[in-house]
């Protein structure tokens, strides 16, 4: 049997090998090659003639909807799956009507993933079961927009009145990136403008207070853990997961702290504050760079146990992490109440 060829398309190189490792011993495909920005994408299709496409849509120098519906327009045959960080349901809503085949999220386990690739070169479709519900038809009358962290974050620095550049100076992202999370916030407040999306704020003023901030100690007084007490930092830009880990480390000791953050600056803001005793950083923080997180938090307390975590174990991955100082690097997958409860027996 001849087997499908798959083109791989991720601005993270190891992100790339990860997926890669995860799927290339499946018996009905064979990976024909790896880009990592837009114009390599249009080239290496036009070159290879890839069956399916596994693709971060997020890369440098591509407009997700519009390439997506040229390739779609192109080359009909192609199955394109999309493997992303994101789950906003106007994003994926687009996407699906742009002409893609799946849409998998990244911290969903690899069997899925591997799952997610037969089912799409099957002709089937493709949904991350947490994404189903919402993209099922919501009741009529008014509701509030379902903003991100992140979103919330611009929209607050939009109506503190910074422009593009400094807000991506600030959230140290690229400009194009902001404008990305931008053009998806307009579409969700149903305006047109950053002008517009400042109105609205002062129209809906608990349109901001629906950013969850995760939980921190007083500013003026911070009460530092003790000797025998152990505090827990989880720095990772899904909530879902990090409630999911949250959860399973109060199964294993309830008494213990636990801070979140979703972004290197919130975690290195908290660190100072309440020198956390462990800390799980994820490798991929969006736009982010889990492992100059990981850096940056040993600057500020050298004696905080990191622990790198990564739906997609790569040695590259590890090998960096352990040169900027984490002590351990860890699969997701493996990230169980043992595993938890020997990391905090030995901080006891």
């Amino acid at each position: 049997m001849e087997r499908s060829r798959v083109l791989l398309a991720d601005d993270h190189a190891v992100v790339r090998a990860g997926i890669r490792k995860a799927i290339e011993d499946l018996p009905e495909i064979r990976i024909i090659g790896e880009v990592g920005n837009g114009p390599d994408l249009r080239r290496a299709i036009s070159e290879l003639l890839p069956d399916c496409l596994l693709i971060d849509i997020t890369m440098p120098d591509f407009e997700p909807i519009s390439e997506i519906r040229a390739i779609r327009d192109e080359y009909p045959a192609i199955a394109i799956l999309v493997v992303s960080a994101y789950d906003d349901d106007f994003y994926v809503q687009g996407l699906l009507a742009a002409g893609v085949n799946g849409y998998h999220l990244k911290d969903q386990p690899l069997s899925d993933l591997r799952m997610a690739v037969s089912r799409v070169l099957a002709g089937e479709k493709w949904l991350t079961g947490s994404l189903v519900d919402k993209l099922l038809p919501k009741p009529s009358g008014h509701s509030k927009p379902k903003l991100s962290e992140r979103q919330l974050d611009i929209l607050q620095l939009l109506v503190d009145g910074l422009d593009n550049r400094t807000i991506a100076s600030r959230l140290k992202l690229s400009v194009k990136t902001i404008e990305n999370h931008l053009t998806r916030l307009y579409r969700q407040l149903n305006v047109q403008s950053r002008l517009e999306a400042v109105r609205y704020c002062r129209e809906h003023p608990d349109t901001l207070s629906m950013v969850q901030v995760s939980p921190a100690p007083p500013l003026e007084q911070p009460s530092l853990p003790g000797a025998d007490q152990v505090s827990i930092l989880l720095v990772e830009d899904n909530k879902r997961y990090r409630q999911q880990l949250r959860r399973t480390i109060g199964h294993v000791a309830s008494h213990i702290k636990v801070y979140e953050a979703s972004c290197c600056d919130e975690a290195v803001r908290i660190v100072r504050m309440v020198r956390p005793t462990i800390t799980f950083v994820d490798v991929i923080l969006g736009d982010e760079d889990g492992i100059f997180c990981v850096k940056q938090i040993k600057a500020e307390h050298p004696s905080n146990r990191i622990i790198l975590i990564s739906a997609y174990p790569d040695r590259e991955f590890r090998r960096l992490g352990l040169e900027v100082g984490a002590m351990a690097f860890i699969d997701k997958k493996d990230l169980d109440a043992a595993s938890i409860g020997q990391m905090i027996g030995d901080n006891s």
